[in-house]
């Protein structure tokens, strides 16, 4: 009963309150300042808020939990605004008081404190500056009585950049008041992208460097890696002496080129907005990845031996030239290796983009590099044991045609794109047709060992047979891709909505899904109810191709973009996936 009393007697005391407080009674008790965490925000990340509150003395305002049910509880909200989201909030921690219209200690905040927020901004925000409007409903009481429940507001000027703008950290020392890890309420469930961010945020650097370091391992379960594959078996199965500890150690060099490459790569794609992996598509990167190809490849068959001046050696300590290959051929690689994407890149690279570090972002990128590296380390030392097999002097020289047809291969594999398509889809079955042909009949080294001379025999035939079916036209059906243009998205009418498939002739993975999901029945008869377009990204650096990346946030190819009858993006693939599961996707829009 006394807690009954207590209660009715605070309630008339709160309605009493609010007719004194229309009078002006209630608006000087609390005043509040927002703050941003970044000068300029990029499309597509998060930044956090800092609203400082000030209280007047002797009065104090509901927690966020005040433990009494009669009290209005103190809440953030972001006004509404199209394209930013409050995603969460961090209250400070409360004091309890023991009050005299409460038998019971309330829980409440008093003086001057902060209350942290992050806010999430939608890829499709346009740059410019915006008002960002930040309300704070809460009730003031002092030892006495409590007012009518108010609310008060402040605006924040933001300003949304491209990605090619730098951003700055601003208001530090207020931010490291806050804990937004720790005293975290989540407003809303994250996306992939946002949850890689959320737990490299929340982790420790070591465990961080940790997780990163196993998503660069399992980039190797995609098919981006294939064409490092050939090229690592080709390159140190010729240069290599056989002995283990040398062998170690140009694998490391080789993971290490590739890593810096690849680093660099990733945050000039985060910093800039680029696709990942473009470079690729560059005629200038292209021509000279095969050249040196070719070069690698001559020496295989004898045409000079792959060494540094003597001088140089010398010089950098007896060391020799295969040390240096093996770091130059990394570096190569990391450029090879830049399409290798999926979920955990696109949200890495975001992660990075939202930090603004370019030192932070080139660790991230390291270390990923080195867990995508690391089984090549294994392979190169494998490739270079060959040596050490029995009579290996007697064919190694044949194996080494072998290894520099691979190379003589891989050139024209990355000189495709460059190709009039009429004939690229030609070009490497009948090279390796010619180069079977050649290994069958014409080279002559280690003529007189059956055992090699019967493993030959077999891979050329095995290589001819590959080449003169992928010469046989295909029927195979596919959706019925049309190429992208803004009129296709401007009727829907009879569309559940539309699927637009990002794509470039360099990479590995648009090529799976075109083979394995876009060409399924099942798939096929269910794209007959979206407008189906492919977006061809192949020269990046086209207006039209650039443009195209700003206006959907094309990150790095494939992307595959869902969208509904409204025109309104509800999901995003990056990479590869299964014809089962992309028909769930699809057949999930509303």
């Amino acid at each position: 009963m006394r807690k009954l009393f207590l209660s009715i007697i605070s309630l008339l005391i709160i309605i009493s309150s609010s007719a004194f407080s229309q009078f002006g009674g209630n608006s000087d008790q609390v005043k509040i300042k927002s703050y941003s965490s970044f000068d300029k925000i990029y499309p597509g990340s998060e930044f956090k808020v800092a609203l400082k509150v000030d209280v007047a003395e002797t009065w104090h305002i509901n927690s966020d939990k005040p433990k009494e049910d009669f009290l209005i509880p103190t809440e953030l909200t972001l006004g509404d605004i199209k394209g930013f989201k409050l995603i969460k909030k961090a209250y400070p921690e409360a004091k309890e008081y023991k009050f005299n219209f409460s038998e019971t200690p309330l829980s409440v905040w008093e003086g001057e404190f902060y209350i942290g927020a992050i806010i999430k901004v939608d890829d499709y925000v346009q740059p410019g500056k915006y008002n960002l409007i930040f309300n704070l409903d809460y009730q003031a009481c002092n030892n006495q009585s409590c007012l009518a429940p108010a609310s008060i507001s402040d605006t924040l000027e933001i300003e949304i950049a491209d990605k090619s703008t730098p951003v700055n950290q601003i208001n530090q020392e207020i931010f490291e008041k806050i804990n937004i890890a720790e005293n975290t309420q989540v407003v809303e469930k994250k996306n992939e992208d946002d949850s890689i961010s959320s737990t490299l945020e929340k982790s420790g650097l070591l465990v961080g460097l940790l997780f990163v370091f196993i998503g660069g391992l399992a980039l190797n379960l995609t098919p981006c890696v294939y064409p490092l594959i050939p090229i690592t078996i080709g390159y140190f199965g010729g240069q290599s002496e056989g002995r283990t500890s040398r062998l170690t150690l140009m694998g490391l060099l080789f993971m290490l080129g590739m890593a810096v490459t690849y680093s660099i790569v990733g945050v000039v794609t985060s910093l800039t907005g680029a696709v990942f992996g473009a470079l690729l598509q560059n005629p200038i990167v292209i021509i000279i990845i095969a050249a040196i190809f070719v070069v690698l490849s001559l020496s295989m068959f004898g045409v000079y031996e792959f060494k540094l001046p003597d001088s140089w050696v010398a010089k950098a300590g007896g060391a020799k030239g295969g040390y240096y290959g093996a770091f130059f051929m990394g570096l190569t690689m990391g450029i090879v290796a830049a399409p290798c994407i999926g979920p955990f890149v696109l949200g890495l690279v975001t992660y990075v983009a939202a930090k603004g570090d370019p030192l932070f972002g080139f660790l991230m990128f390291f270390v990923l590099a080195l867990g995508l590296g690391l089984p090549y380390l294994f392979l190169a030392i494998f490739s270079g044991k060959i040596k050490n097999l029995p009579r290996a002097g007697m064919w190694m020289d044949a194996v080494k045609h072998i290894f520099g047809f691979i190379l003589l291969g891989m050139a024209l594999y990355f000189l495709l794109p460059l190709l009039p398509k009429e004939i690229s889809g030609y070009v490497l079955p009948i090279f390796g047709i010619i180069a079977a042909i050649f290994i069958l009949f014409f080279d002559k080294a280690a003529k007189g060992i059956k055992g090699f001379t019967i493993f030959k025999t077999l891979f050329s035939i095995i290589v001819i047979a590959i080449s003169v079916w992928a010469l046989i036209p295909s029927d195979k059906q596919s959706i019925d891709w049309q190429p992208y243009s803004d009129s296709a998205l401007t009727n829907f009418e009879g569309k559940k909505g539309a699927i637009i498939d990002f794509y470039a002739d360099w990479c590995i993975p648009c090529k799976e899904l075109d083979a394995m999901t876009f060409s399924d029945a099942k798939v096929i008869e269910e794209s007959k109810n979206f407008i189906t377009l492919k977006a061809d990204m192949t020269k990046s650096l086209a207006p039209e191709v650039s443009a195209l990346r700003e206006k959907f946030k094309i990150v790095g190819v494939p992307t595959v973009l869902i969208l509904n009858s409204k025109g309104e993006e509800v999901n995003r693939i990056t990479g590869f996936v299964n014809a089962e599961e992309f028909l769930k996707i699809i057949r999930s829009v509303e």
